[in-house]
């Protein structure tokens, strides 16, 4: 297996997720391993390795990322008064596939 989650087990389908919100280029889901109270994650359905990768071509892509991550972020600050918005490069980065983790509450470990 590659080192790339969500192009292998998320976006194939292996690994059920609970969707939050979906675009043709994006998804939205609860988080499979939650760090936190309230964990989603933001992905685009094409393969973007991180987000210092990002080509000029994946413009569009990174708007309508952006526009989602905005919309739930929106609603978990409404909701619970504040809001992570967190993205992850290099050694920190575990599953090489440009992601946003989205959350609110103190790390559960």
């Amino acid at each position: 297996m590659s080192d790339d989650f969500y192009c292998d087990e998320v976006l194939s389908g292996h690994a059920p997720v609970e969707k939050v919100y979906e675009t043709e280029n994006v998804l939205a889901y609860h988080h499979t391993r939650p760090f936190y109270p309230v964990h989603l994650v933001v992905i685009p359905k094409k393969h973007i390795s991180s987000l210092i990768a990002l080509e000029e071509e994946d413009n569009d892509i990174l708007l309508e990322l952006l526009s989602v991550i905005k919309r739930i972020a929106t609603q978990i600050t409404s909701e619970y008064g504040a809001c992570r918005v967190i993205t992850n490069l290099g050694k920190y980065q575990d599953s090489k596939h440009l992601h946003w983790h989205l959350a609110f509450g103190k790390p559960l470990q």
